[in-house]
C-alpha cells in the first residue's frame, strides 16, 4: 500500500478494476474510502473496462474528455465536471483524447456515513437511494448551483485525503455528509431513464462477464457462455449487444488480449514465447492470436512487447497506481 510520501494515491487493492467485481477492495472496514488519480492513456486501449463494485464512485475530470458509459447511456465529461456512479452499476470509462485524460476517482461505501446496522439514519437517508434502482449515474456540472455544492463537498473530501493531516477521516465523513444531504434532498430531480429490460440485461451480462473472466483461458463456446446465464444463444447475443454494444465473442476476444498484455508486463524479465502467451489466454493458434491482437491494438504482439513493454520503465499495470503529478 502506497503512502503520500511516495506520491502514489491508492488506499485499496490496485487490481480492482481488472477483476471486475470483488468485495472489500476499497479502503478498510473502518475507513471504506479510497482516492485514485487516473490517467486513461496509461490504461489498456485508453479505457477502464466494464466493471462494477459495491461502493459509490464519484469522478472529477482534470484534463481531457472522458466518456462514461452504463448499459444504456453514455456521458461525455469535460474538465471541471464530475459524475456520480451508484452502487453496483455496470460501467466503463474511455478517453476521447489522444494526448491525455486524467481525473480523480473518489470511491466510498455509504455504510461509512450511516453505519453497518439498521438504524434511523439508514432508513431515512440511505435506503431511498439504494431502492431507487433506476438511479445509475448523474453528471455534476458546476454551472448548476445544486451540482456546484456537491462538487465542492467532493473536492473538499479529495483535498483532505491528499494531505492526510490529523483527523482527515472525520473531515472526510463531514464532507461526504454534506454531499449526501444535497443528493437525497434533490433525488426527485433525477430523471430515471432505463427500462426494466435494461436492468435484466445488465444482470445477465454481469454474470456472463464473470464466467468469461474465470474461463477465458479455456476453449469457450457461445453455448457455454449462454448456459452460464441460463438463456439461449440468440438472447445472450442480444443482451450483450444492448448492454455493451458488442457480441459475447468480441468481449471474450478483447478480454483475452487484455490478459495477454498483462502477462507481457508481468513476465517482462523472462518473456514468454508468443505461442505460449497465446495458449495461456485461450488461443490455440499463434497466427490467430496475432491477427486478433493486431485488430484490437494495431500492431503485432511482438511489436507491442518490444515497443510498449520492454522499452518503458516498469510500472504498475493497473490504472489505480498512477503517480500524482
Amino acid at each position: 500500500m502506497a503512502s503520500t510520501d511516495d506520491k502514489t494515491i491508492h488506499t485499496g487493492k490496485s487490481e480492482t478494476y481488472d477483476t471486475l467485481h470483488e468485495k472489500n477492495e476499497f479502503g478498510s472496514l473502518d475507513y471504506p474510502v479510497s482516492l485514485f488519480y487516473l490517467d486513461l492513456n496509461e490504461s489498456y486501449m485508453n479505457r477502464i473496462r466494464w466493471h462494477w463494485h459495491e461502493e459509490m464512485e464519484i469522478l472529477i475530470i482534470n484534463d481531457g474528455l472522458a466518456q462514461v458509459s452504463t448499459d444504456d447511456t453514455s456521458y461525455t465529461l469535460k474538465p471541471g465536471q464530475g459524475i456520480i456512479i451508484n452502487q453496483n452499476v455496470l460501467h466503463s470509462i474511455y478517453s476521447l483524447n489522444t494526448d491525455n485524460c486524467t481525473f480523480y476517482s473518489f470511491v466510498f461505501h455509504p455504510d461509512f456515513l450511516f453505519g453497518y446496522t439498521s438504524n434511523y439514519l439508514q432508513a431515512q437517508f440511505l435506503v431511498p437511494i439504494q431502492n431507487f434502482r433506476l438511479f445509475k449515474m448523474m453528471v455534476l456540472d458546476e454551472t448548476d448551483p445544486w451540482h456546484e455544492r456537491m462538487l465542492d463537498a467532493v473536492n473538499d473530501a479529495i483535498a483532505v485525503n491528499l494531505t492526510k493531516s490529523f483527523g482527515y477521516e472525520i473531515s472526510t465523513k463531514g464532507h461526504l455528509c454534506r454531499f449526501w444531504s444535497e443528493l437525497i434532498e434533490q433525488i426527485p430531480r433525477i430523471n430515471p431513464a432505463p427500462s426494466p429490460q435494461a436492468s435484466l440485461d445488465e444482470q445477465r451480462v454481469k454474470q456472463a462477464m464473470l464466467y468469461i473472466r474465470t474461463h477465458h483461458a479455456e476453449p469457450l463456446s457461445l453455448d457455454e457462455i449462454a448456459d452460464s446465464v441460463h438463456i439461449s444463444k440468440s438472447e445472450c447475443c442480444r443482451c450483450f449487444s444492448r448492454t455493451l454494444q458488442m457480441t459475447p465473442f468480441e468481449y471474450l476476444m478483447k478480454y483475452r488480449i487484455f490478459e495477454a498484455t498483462k502477462k507481457m508486463t508481468e513476465h517482462r524479465g523472462e518473456p514468454m514465447s508468443i505461442a505460449d502467451l497465446a495458449l495461456s489466454v485461450g488461443f490455440n493458434s499463434a497466427s490467430y492470436f496475432n491477427k486478433i491482437f493486431k485488430k484490437f491494438l494495431g500492431c503485432t504482439p511482438t511489436y507491442y512487447r518490444t515497443h510498449k513493454i520492454l522499452s518503458e520503465e516498469p510500472r504498475h499495470n493497473s490504472a489505480f497506481s498512477i503517480p500524482v503529478p
